[in-house]
Parts: structure tokens; C-alpha cells; sequence
């Protein structure tokens, strides 16, 4: 997901995320999946590198919940570039055999 976004590959990205997909920022601010892509596309979200710190996954048939660690830099929404300590709760569901994210909250650790 991170290498698609640093390349800024929507269209691969895209992919990953069920069409119902939605970004909750630290913030709140819930982005669906269009303008999610629409503002890795145009420079509002820019990712650079991410080095991941913690992985785990629970499988519970076919819904499963991720939880990642990761030290990411990037420039978001105009900011200055920064290293943040991002942790990311992934949803996903599996539709005929393809793990979908449907949803993604992140928070700082």
C-alpha cells in the first residue's frame, strides 16, 4: 500500500481499497476513496518512505483487521515535510478471493 502511495500508483492503489473505502484522519476528517486518490494524485497527500515498525493481522473468516506501525515521512494538506510515527487500523474484507481495506483510522504512537 505504502510503495503505491510513495510512487503515487492510484490506479494500483485503487485496487486495494473496497469501493466503499474511507481514510479517517487524526483529525476526523473522513475522505472516501475518490478523493483519497484524488489528493494522493494532485500533491495534497505526498509520502516518501516508510519504514514499518509492528504488523499484526486477526483473520475472523472472511473480515479481517490489520494494525501497523510505521515511521512515515511525508507532506500532507501544505505542511512541511515530517517523519511521523503513524499507526494505521486497517478493515478489510475478502470479496471472491481478493482482501479489499474498506476501512483505514490513523493515529499517532
Amino acid at each position: 500500500m505504502y510503495s503505491y502511495m510513495i510512487s503515487k500508483d492510484t490506479e494500483s492503489l485503487g485496487k486495494l481499497l473496497d469501493d466503499d473505502f474511507v481514510l479517517v484522519h487524526m483529525t476526523g476528517m473522513r475522505q472516501p476513496k475518490k478523493d483519497y486518490l484524488k489528493a494522493i494524485s494532485n500533491g495534497t497527500l505526498n509520502y516518501f518512505s516508510c519504514e514499518d515498525s509492528e504488523i499484526n493481522l486477526d483473520i475472523q473468516g472472511s473480515k479481517a483487521r490489520l494494525t501497523g506501525k510505521s515511521k512515515v515521512n511525508a507532506a500532507v494538506f501544505g505542511g512541511g515535510r515530517n517523519t511521523w510515527r503513524l499507526q494505521l487500523d486497517l478493515d478489510l474484507i475478502n470479496k471472491e478471493g481478493n482482501w479489499l481495506i474498506t476501512e483505514i483510522r490513523a493515529s499517532t504512537y
